[in-house]
């Protein structure tokens, strides 16, 4: 089972998402902006992932500022807090199978858990 955790509206996250389908890949597709990760679900990604769970907020977007996520001493508790009330904060694509848990950006990062 592959899933691709993907926002339509990010150029990565579409070009991922062709990337699989150019391989005969027909992924499960979690919009997670109309269907938020709850925190446990979060929580198991990050960890499958293997990275600070600050990898996978988006800096860019402004409630990151606004909620001063970028200041010293922001828990990891406090990061997946506010992906779970704000999933516009989760960067993407998040791709999901067999082999690994990866944040692909670039989008070729996906033919490594391929």
């Amino acid at each position: 089972m592959i899933t691709i955790y993907h926002n339509p509206r990010c150029g990565t996250s579409r070009n991922t998402l062709a990337l699989l389908q150019e391989r005969g890949v027909e992924p499960e597709i979690v919009e997670y902006l109309k269907t938020p990760l709850d925190r446990a679900a979060l929580q198991a990604l990050v960890a499958a992932m293997g990275v600070p769970v600050i990898d996978v907020v988006r800096a860019k977007e402004a409630v990151f500022a606004e909620l001063k996520l970028g200041e010293p001493g922001v828990t990891d508790a406090q990061l997946i807090d506010a992906m779970v009330a704000h999933p516009i904060l989760m960067n993407r694509p998040i791709v999901a199978t067999p082999l690994g848990t990866r944040l692909c950006r670039p989008a070729e990062t996906v033919l490594e858990i391929l």
